[in-house]
């Protein structure tokens, strides 16, 4: 994806905030949890703003939960963000994915349909059929390209999905490790590189549609995103948002 493209019509965070993440990494000379493109202080500033580096507030929530997001992440854990719609958990979920690892779009959307070949791997039936399983067949999973290279994960709603397809990450959460049977000698082993996690969101509206099994729920830190409390807040936020939908919209 070109960063400069305007037409896009919903540019992922690292796209519309390049020139913000730019200036954080070139001036970034706190440390860095492994595998992270930031310190968890230039993140912090990133998501919440900071006036004196002209970084725009991106999230109006609790800032200590920023904070434990990226304790969580920063030590392993794979981070869930609960709450009820409207909360703003995928753009936290984006914004972090943006900022650790520059991509937000290695994303498994869960649903009914969601099935344990969107969240591991799938195959080129013509080249499967052609070659037989090779690396070249596999068409990897978002899950899978983050374990490769050392990224984050996305996963959206994932009480929508059916208990046993969930449970398809446990061996990434917990072994950092993907197995791949199909494959012969190193292929049949994908060992996560450091950088590699796993941020889901579920919404509290979807709660005994698919329950989390508990081996699951012990692999993620749980977080709770609560609705803005204050409506001076909330106004002033889509005042902002319009204002910026308009300024978009003006023709060229």
């Amino acid at each position: 994806m070109k960063k400069n493209d305007a037409a896009l019509q919903r540019p992922p965070a690292e796209v519309t905030y390049e020139r913000e993440l730019s200036s954080l990494r070139e001036n970034d000379d706190a440390p860095c949890p492994p595998g992270w493109k930031l310190s968890p202080r230039a993140i912090r500033a990133f998501i919440l703003g900071d006036d004196k580096r002209r970084i725009r507030r991106k999230f109006v929530g609790n800032p200590s939960l920023v904070d434990r997001a990226m304790v969580a992440l920063a030590t392993g854990r794979g981070l869930m963000l609960v709450g009820e719609p409207g909360t703003a958990k995928s753009l936290l979920s984006e914004l972090l994915a943006a900022a650790i690892s520059d991509c937000s779009t290695r994303t498994v959307q869960g649903s009914a349909a969601t099935t344990e070949d969107h969240i591991k791997y799938s195959w080129n039936y013509a080249l499967l059929l052609a070659e037989g399983p090779t690396a070249r067949a596999l068409v990897p999973s978002p899950l899978y390209q983050a374990m490769k290279e050392g990224a984050i994960v996305r996963f959206e709603e994932i009480t929508r999905c059916p208990l046993e397809v969930q449970d398809a990450l446990l061996a990434a959460l917990s072994d950092r490790v993907l197995a791949v049977p199909e494959l012969e000698g190193d292929g049949s082993m994908l060992f996560a590189r450091d950088g590699f996690n796993v941020i889901a969101t579920a919404n509290t509206r979807d709660l005994g549609v698919n329950e989390m099994s508990a081996a699951l729920k012990r692999r993620f830190n749980f977080e709770t995103v609560f609705p803005i409390p204050d409506i001076k807040t909330e106004i002033a936020l889509v005042r902002e948002e319009s204002s910026r939908l308009l300024e978009r919209s003006r023709p060229r």
